[in-house]
């Protein structure tokens, strides 16, 4: 599965999403990730989380999601869509949240994806109340 084959419906990219959590590596804490962002013309865009030893260096499935997107010249997010290698409803951590908002649109949201499904919708930009971002720097 290319990126570029990447469904857009959300039916079919939630029941394939989960499929790219086996392509994560996540040598040391074991939890694998995988994000799609969905950018102003519709077109899906994939990433995984990559670690690395000296932890910090690490990447989010959803920072290379958005690196994807950017590098396809897409520039805003209408929807972005994680699945995690657990149960629970996963949402951005507080980094991701940032660069979301660098790109989000006003009605951006975050869907969160168990079991190949749509399950948790979630407004983005209440979850980075008071964001610094390019609507501040004019």
């Amino acid at each position: 599965m290319n990126a570029h084959d990447f469904p857009t419906s959300e039916t079919e990219l939630a029941a394939r999403l989960p499929d790219l959590l086996s392509r994560s590596y996540a040598r040391y804490s074991n939890f694998t990730v995988a994000a799609a962002v969905i950018d102003e013309t519709g077109a899906a865009h994939v990433g995984v989380n990559v670690e690395n030893a000296a932890y910090p260096s690490g990447t989010c499935a959803e920072q290379t999601a958005i690196g994807a997107m950017v590098t396809a010249g897409g520039r805003k997010i209408a929807r972005v869509y994680i699945a995690a290698g657990s149960d629970g409803v996963v949402q951005p951590c507080g980094a991701c949240r940032q660069r979301i908002a660098e790109f989000a649109t006003e009605d951006c949201e975050v869907v969160s994806v168990q079991g190949g499904k749509a399950t948790r919708r979630t407004p983005f930009w209440p979850l980075l109340p008071d964001s610094f971002g390019p609507r501040d720097l004019g």
